[in-house]
This record gives structure tokens, sequence and C-alpha cells, in this order.
């Protein structure tokens, strides 16, 4: 009801005999004349134009000179029966009656409406159901027609002829009658509702009554107020909802429009709570606040789409608009460059998005406008382009300085685009819970800080044992996460570079730090987050030995005393074991540096406590141990072994690896203090042979079969360990490969299998579908995102919903019943009967013949496999999926260049791009258009490199090509935020050399 046709909008065009009059008369009565002749014109979808006849508005229902058709006499008689009840009912049953019966109306109005609204908005569909079943067809319904003909001609003036306006005006019409009985019926319902409630307040003032009733008064006065300004803006045209069904002009807010946002559904509802307040009763409040959800409900369920849909200009992805720097001299501030700065302003401002209300309709001008435009690269040649590009990307350059010609010239021009400012400065930021990482650390401690808070509020008041027990449990979370979590992620790091390959997939980085942002990154945010780990770790451990913790009453009784002076002994050897290793280390070694940092110098220092131990880390359990001994707690105990463990499957399974692969033969294998106590072992062990005398060979024998036995038990645990896992990682990975394509199987399968009876009436031997080849031998190989032709048979007496899909080879059993979902990638066999994936039902009549029916269809676009892979394309029945006819398989394909260099890899983005955007004009690069050698200048210019979207979905499928044709992968916003040929082929060049290092 938003819509507006303000008075000097509708005043398109006069008459011919209105313009001569005009001119014969004087001026004032010429503009009283055009006044009151005013001439509104309308025009339907499909672009005819018509005069729109005077309307008159639902008060007339009521005035008895009107005439009165069946829907009025309906209406009227509903509003009737409700007074009638009124008055008859008891109070007892009044009240919940009238209640069921008010909601019963709000629900038609909001629910039932909107939904049919929606309907109407997106698909036409009450004008499509008119047109089907014949209700205005002289031919088909004749009684129908002349009973609607009559039922609207009672209601309009003497401009309204029936049967010259278009069939979407008299539907709008009869629509306006089942309204008026939905709209009325639900103001007369509520108001029963309420003054069945009605009651005086008991303790309250007289003034507090009088201010009660004038409040109430005043609002139900502002609300009547609102509604009849909003009608005289809107008229009818917007109060029925007009513009889903012609249109009439465009959407100007005015009047009472500039009051408050919506004020028909927001403020031109302040009368329900002033009755409220008049009857004094809470469940009449209560009814009108869910009253006035369930409208703003139908606001944002209905309204507001239909106004995007209808007055929204649709908008490109990464456009780049220029927006010039101005050169602002501080201390001398002339008059120039004052001038200068606020055309720069203004260019600013012109550049921003126009609001919804702005848009404008078909009828604004004769015909609709598409925006296109044509842009160039000035002072540039396709082959000076590729010169510069290849400078740029020369192996002779280092990484840091591989810029796109994008970078270059808006640096010499001194040209920034909002486009751009908006990936420098944000990067997929958090709001509030979007875009939450977890591998990005800022958002793991925003998680970790939100949950924790909640966890104790949520929590009840807690007994001892149940205290020491959530801290156990929260102590050995964190203990696991440090030792596993993290020991798993850090390992993945080290094979695939997984913190890297992620930070490069989801987040953009500019050209020139494109080598080592991800990089950085990742290793900047493996550092808060081994740190968070780290600290919490400790602190959680601290936490549980302090609550398990009791004071002794008598130190020197028992092993108090002893207990912790060998505890703090074992805190202090930590300390001083983890300050050493820091020493030795470093920050580059404390954080695990070497496994993000290729370029930093690799080699082995056996300085400080690495001259002794190998491992030193192993000491970092000591304080762990210390704390169980002073709080003599077996809980504290037990994570303190469970620490232990967890500290050993680190260093075995995740730190040495690392250091095996990193440095090979030049590890040590046994450190200082493991010889010297292997010196001693030996010195005492012949010491002993010798005092042993004749015993001695005995003992030397089981002493060696101990140690053998003790060797061989822990060399065939490892070996089955070993075994265990080299057997279990390719069956985990087959594992998840196997889960991988039973989810897609299980999206393929997300269907309802419908199928036909009829199939006796139809000679499926008529039936039959070709692959049109892509060259003269026949080939049916089709590149990534390239057009399908196929050609299809049928006979004459075949369904007008008929439909062909397109499957992965295997996909189906069957070859007579398609029983996997086509995931979007169809198309109808009579494209123009269909509106989407709705048929039209039109039902064409069918010529009789021997002949069948040939015809030709494309895939392309979002109805093809963007996955390389052998499909096959089957024809269906009647909207069903009985198979009426199978292709012979067909192969997609992608080409991956032989050598990665600049000028292979744009060659491959030159191809894929432009078939990833529907080879839509406006959106692909300039540059592939191949014919065009010269690229005159323009005032507008932008790099023949760059390209636009429509939709995500564009950028998703260059992501997806990508993957295939140079596994690197990156998300859709990594896309957008480049948008330049030459930029996505060094980013991928870049992200090749980082990940293969």
């Amino acid at each position: 009801m938003v819509a507006s046709a303000h008075s000097e909008l509708r005043q398109r065009r006069l008459s011919t005999s209105n313009v001569k009059q005009e001119s014969a008369s004087d001026s004032t009565d010429g503009d009283k004349r055009a006044t009151r002749e005013e001439v509104v014109w309308g025009k339907t979808p499909s672009g005819d134009v018509f005069r729109v006849p005077t309307t008159h508005d639902v008060l007339t229902l009521f005035h008895p000179s009107y005439p009165k058709s069946h829907f009025d006499l309906l209406n009227l008689a509903f509003l009737g029966a409700q007074l009638v009840l009124f008055a008859i009912l008891p109070s007892h049953i009044r009240k919940p009656f009238f209640l069921v019966y008010f909601a019963f109306w709000r629900l038609a109005y909001d629910a039932g409406l909107g939904w049919v609204l929606t309907k109407q908005s997106k698909k036409k569909w009450i004008v499509r159901e008119v047109q089907r079943l014949g209700w205005l067809d002289e031919k088909r319904r004749p009684a129908m027609r002349d009973w609607i003909r009559k039922q609207l001609q009672g209601k309009m003036g003497q401009d309204y002829s029936f049967d010259d306006l278009p069939l979407e005006y008299n539907a709008w019409l009869l629509f306006r009658q089942v309204v008026d009985i939905i709209l009325l019926n639900d103001f007369v319902a509520y108001c029963m509702f309420a003054f069945s409630c009605f009651r005086v307040p008991n303790g309250l003032a007289i003034p507090v009554h009088i201010v009660r009733w004038i409040g109430g008064i005043a609002m139900i006065g502002f609300n009547l107020w609102v509604k009849t300004e909003a009608h005289g803006v809107v008229k009818d045209y917007g109060w029925y909802w007009g513009d889903c069904f012609f249109q009439r002009g465009a959407l100007v807010f005015d009047g009472v429009f500039e009051l408050a946002p919506h004020p028909m559904y927001s403020v031109g509802y302040a009368g329900y709570y002033g009755l409220s307040l008049i009857v004094g009763s809470y469940p009449v409040l209560f009814v009108s606040l869910a009253a006035h959800a369930a409208q703003f409900g139908f606001l944002v369920g209905f309204e507001n789409p239909h106004i995007q849909r209808t007055y929204g200009q649709k908008k490109f992805l990464a456009q780049r608009t220029p927006l010039k720097r101005t050169s602002s001299h501080r201390g001398s501030p002339s008059e120039s460059s004052r001038s200068q700065s606020v055309s720069s302003a203004s260019d600013i401002a012109e550049l921003t998005t126009p609001s919804a209300t702005e848009g404008e309709t078909a009828t604004e001008t004769e015909e609709l406008e598409t925006e296109t435009e044509t842009e160039f690269e000035a002072n540039a040649t396709q082959k000076e382009i590729m010169k510069k590009a290849e400078r740029v990307s020369s192996p002779a350059t280092t990484t840091a300085t591989i810029v796109p010609t994008t970078v270059m010239k808006r640096t010499r021009s001194s040209l920034v685009t909002q486009h751009d400012l908006m990936n420098r400065y944000f990067r997929q930021d958090t709001i509030i819970l979007k875009n939450i990482d977890l591998l990005r650390a800022s958002d793991l401690k925003l998680v970790l800080v939100l949950f924790y808070i909640v966890l104790l509020a949520a929590l009840p008041t807690l007994s001892r044992s149940a205290s020491r027990g959530l801290f156990f449990t929260n102590a050995l979370l964190w203990c696991l996460f440090h030792s596993f979590g993290l020991g798993f992620l850090l390992r993945a790091q080290s094979q695939h570079k997984f913190l890297v390959r992620h930070y490069m997939k989801h987040y953009h980085y500019p050209q020139q730090d494109a080598s080592n942002g991800a990089v950085v990154d990742a290793f900047a945010n493996w550092k808060s987050i081994y740190n968070l780990s780290l600290c919490m770790t400790y602190t959680s451990f601290g936490c549980l030995a302090w609550k398990t913790y009791a004071i002794p009453d008598d130190w020197t009784v028992g092993t108090e005393l002893l207990r912790h002076t060998m505890g703090v002994l074992l805190i202090v050897l930590h300390v001083w074991a983890t300050r050493e290793s820091f020493e030795v280390l470093g920050v580059f070694g404390w954080f695990f540096g070497d496994f993000f940092i290729e370029d930093y110098p690799a080699q082995l220092d056996y300085t400080g406590i690495y001259r002794y131990l190998n491992n030193p880390e192993i000491m970092s359990v000591a304080s762990f141990f210390g704390l169980a001994l002073i709080s003599g707690s077996k809980l504290v105990y037990t994570l303190a072994v469970i620490r232990h463990l967890t500290n050993w499957w680190f260093l075995r399974n995740v730190e040495n690896p690392h250091m095996t692969k990193l440095y090979g033969d030049s590890l040590r294998m046994e450190a200082g203090f493991v010889k010297v106590m292997k010196k001693v072992a030996k010195k005492n062990a012949r010491l002993f042979e010798s005092r042993a005398g004749k015993h001695a060979p005995e003992i030397k024998r089981v002493a060696r079969e101990v140690k053998g036995t003790l060797d061989k038990v822990y060399e065939e645990t490892a070996e089955a360990v070993e075994d265990f896992l080299a057997k279990s990682r390719p069956r985990f990975t087959e594992v998840v490969q196997d889960t991988r394509v039973l989810l897609q199987q299980s999206r393929e399968r997300l269907v309802i299998t419908r199928v036909s009876n009829d199939l006796s009436s139809y000679d499926s031997k008529k039936y039959a579908i070709s692959i049109v080849p892509t060259d003269t031998n026949g080939a049916r190989r089709f590149h990534v995102g390239q057009p399908i032709r196929v050609r299809w048979q049928a006979p004459y007496n075949h369904s007008r919903r008929d439909w062909i899909g397109i499957y992965r080879v295997g996909a189906n059993k069957s070859n007579m019943v398609t029983k996997t979902s086509s995931l979007g990638m169809w198309v109808p066999v009579h494209d123009d009967e269909w509106d989407g994936d709705v048929p039209l039902h039109l039902n064409k009549p069918v010529t009789p013949g021997e002949d069948p029916e040939n015809g030709e269809v494309v895939f392309k676009g979002s109805a093809l496999p963007w996955q390389v892979g052998m499909y096959e394309i089957r024809y269906h029945h009647d909207g069903k999926y009985n198979v009426m006819s199978m292709s012979e398989p067909l192969e997609i394909y992608v080409d991956k260049p032989e050598v990665l260099d600049f000028r292979t890899v744009r060659s491959s983005l030159m191809r894929v791009v432009p078939l990833c955007l529907d080879s839509d004009p406006s959106l692909i690069p300039v540059s592939c258009n191949a014919a065009q050698v010269q690229i005159p200048q323009s005032a507008d210019t932008r790099d023949p490199d760059d390209f636009r979207f429509w939709s995500e979905r564009q950028a998703k499928r260059i992501a997806i090509v990508i993957k295939q044709m140079f596994d690197v992968e990156y998300a859709p916003e990594v896309i957008v935020a480049d948008a330049n040929l030459s930029a996505l082929a060094n980013r991928i060049l870049v992200s090749k050399k980082v990940l293969s290092a």
C-alpha cells in the first residue's frame, strides 16, 4: 500500500480534443479543465498501454445511491451478522467468539493476502489463474464472464469499458472485491472484540479516566487522519496493490509518508492502542500487539520484497567506478583547491547507490530501457596491455612486485574506486556473530568469552563435588585442545599448509603483498590462538588445583610439608626449563615459526638447555605434577598424567616428524644428558660385572634378555601403531570421500519421483534426443561453462510440459524412471510456456499429424554442470520423471595449461571467465573481445581486464573452475574483490608458488 501515483506524475497525456479546448479557452479555465479531466495511463507487463478509469473508494459500499454487486451484498451480510451477534450473544461467549473471529480475518489478511499477493508479484498468479480458468474468456466461460462484467460495471464510472480494458486491470478490480470483504470484516471484528471487553478500571482517579479517554480518542483520530492522508497519496492504485497487476507511476513518498516509515503499517495502527486505552482491557492490548506484529510480518514478508522487485534497480557486484583523489595543501588553501574539493565531493555523492524509492517504472518512458555501458581503456591496445602485464609478472622480478596492470594504472592516474577501498579496509569482518571464523584468533576469543559468560549465567548453585567436576572437565578440555586440537592443526599445516590455504581461500589480499599476506595472517592468528590455548590450559589447571586444595591444619604431621616443598620445586623447575627453552628458541621457535615461514634461515642450535635435552618441553608437565603434590588431589594427579601423555603424543606425532622433514639427518639422535647416563650405565655395568665373578655371565644374559624383551615390546607396539595409522589413513580418506559422495547423492535424491500413468497414449519410439557436437568430428566434449545444444523429437501429441535434464552417468540406475534430482540442470521443451519452473498451463491446441515435432534447447548458465565428468541427458514426460529418451554420454572437461606463467594463466581465464559470467557483454572484460584491436578513449574508463557480476553465484562458478584448473581454492568473496583478469592470474601464480614451496 505504499506505492504512490502522485497527481503530477499521473498526468501523463491529454487527448487531442482536450488540447484544442485548452488552447481556445483562457489559462484559468484550462487549468481547471485539465485538473477535472486528468488522464492516467497504465501499462501491463506485456507492454500494452491503456487509459485507467476512475475508481471509487470502499466507503461507497455504505452509500445507498451506489449500486451493490454480489460481493458488496456478501460483505454487508458479514458486517451485519457481526452486529447482530454482538447484540444477542452473552458476554462470556461474545469475548472468545469475536477473538477467534478476528483472528480468522487477521490471518486472511496477513497470511492469505500476503501469500496470494506474493505469488501475483512474482509470477502473476492471479492473472494466470483467471486466464487458465477462462473466467474472462467469452468463448470458454461466457456465463461467468457476463456475471463478472455486471459486478464490475456497477462499481465503476462512465469511463469504464469492460471489453476495452486488459485482463490485468479487470483481474485487479475483481481482486479488489475480495480485499474489501477481508479488510472491512477484519476492522469490524476487532472493534466488536474490543467492545466485548469494555470495562471501567477500578482504583483510578477521575483525572486519570479523563486523560485515558482523551488520549484514546486522540490516538483513534490520529489513526483516521493517517489512513485518510495515506489514501489521498497512494489512491486506490496503491491501496489495493495495483502495482502487482499493472504499472501506473513511480514510487513516491509524499505527505504522510514523510511522517514515519511505512505509516500505514506503523503509526497507522495507533487506533488499536487508543481503543485498548479506552476499553481498559489488557486482553485487547495484547491482541492489538499481536495483530500489529502480524501486520509487520505482512510488511516484511510481502510488501518490502515486492517494492524491491518492482522498483529496485539491479546492481553490479565489483563495479569499479573511479573516484578522483583531491590534492590539498595544508597551510595554503586556495580557492581553486576548495572548488576542486567541492566538485570531488559532488562526484562522490553522485556515485552513491540510489534508494529503492528513486527507481523508475516503465510508465515513465514509452518503453523500458536497459542500462548498458560501453567502457574502453584509454590510450592502450591489447598488445600493449599484455606487454605491460608480462613485464610486471616476469620471472626477474620478485614476488612482492607482482602487481597487475590495474594497480599500476590507478597509481599513475591517482584514481581509486569504492570497490578497492572496501576490500582494502574490510575483509570478512565479524558483525555480531556473522562471518565468524574460529581459525581467526579474535573470533575464537569472542566465542569463548560469550560461551563462558552464558555458561556462568546458566549454571545453578553447585555443590563442592559438582564444582570440582566442572573445573576438572574445563581443564581436561583445554588440555586435549592444546595437545590434540592444535596438534592436528599444526600437523595439517606441516603436511598441506592447511592454515595458509584457509586464509588464501577466504580472504582477499592486495597484489602488493599477496605473496606473503596469507602466510602472515595465518601465522599471526596461529600465534594468538596458541598463546590463548597455553594460557587457558595452565589457568584452568591452576583453578582446578585451587578448588581441590585445603590448607593443612598441622604442617608437621605426615608428608604435608614434604609435598608442598617438592611441589614448589617442580614448579620452579618448570619455570626454569621454560625460560631456558625460550632463550634458545626465541619467539620464532616458541611459536613454531618453521611450520609457516619458509624463508627463515633453518638451523639447529644445540645450546643452553638443548645441550642436555632434545625435547625440554617434556619438562613442561613438571608444574602439573607439582600442583598435584601440593593439592593432594587424585583429580589433579589424573589430569597431570593425561597432560603428560598428550604432550608426549604431540612431541612424537607433530613436532618430531616435522623436524625430521625439515632438518633430516642433521638432527641429533642423543642429547648430552642421555649420552652421560648411558656412559655412566656402561661404566657401572662393567664394574658390577667384575664384582659379580662367576655369576656375571648369567646376570648379563638375563639383563640382555630383559632389555631385548622390552625393546621388542616397544618396537612391536610402535610398529603396530604405525601400521594401524598407515592402514587407517587411506581408509579414513576413503570414508571421507565416500561421505562426500553420499552427501552429493543425498542432495540428488532429495526428490519425490512422480510418474505418469498415461504412457500408453504415446509412442516412445518417436521420442529422440541428440547432442549437437562441438566440432565436425562429432565430439561430444564440452568445456566447463560452454553451452550445450540438444535437438529433440517427439510425437505431435506430446505433453507441452515435457522437459530435459542433465545427470551424472551412473546417478540413475533405471533407464525408465529418473529417481535423482537434476539440481536445477534442466530446461523445458517449450520454454515460452513456462515461467521459471512453473508451467503456464496455456493448453495450446494440438494439430493432429503423423510427422513428429522437432526442436532444439540450449543448456547454459545455471542449467549447466560446473564439475568435470561424464554426463547423460534425459527427455522426461509431462513434467514428471518418466524417461522417454536418453542421449549418448557427454564429457565435461577443463583445459589445464601445461606451463604455468602469466600468459597461459591469463589466457585460460580469458576463456572461462566470460563463460562463468553467462557471456553478458556488460559483465565480461573488454579485453576478452578478440575483435577489438584498438580501444578508443572514453571519459569513464575502466581497466580492460575488469569484470563484474550480477550475483555471487557467478563468482562461485569462477572459483569452482579455478579449483579444477589450477588446484587453488578461493572463496567467492576473493574473486569479487579481484574482479580483474590480470590480478586474478597473478594471484593464482603467487598461490601456486606459496603452496608448492
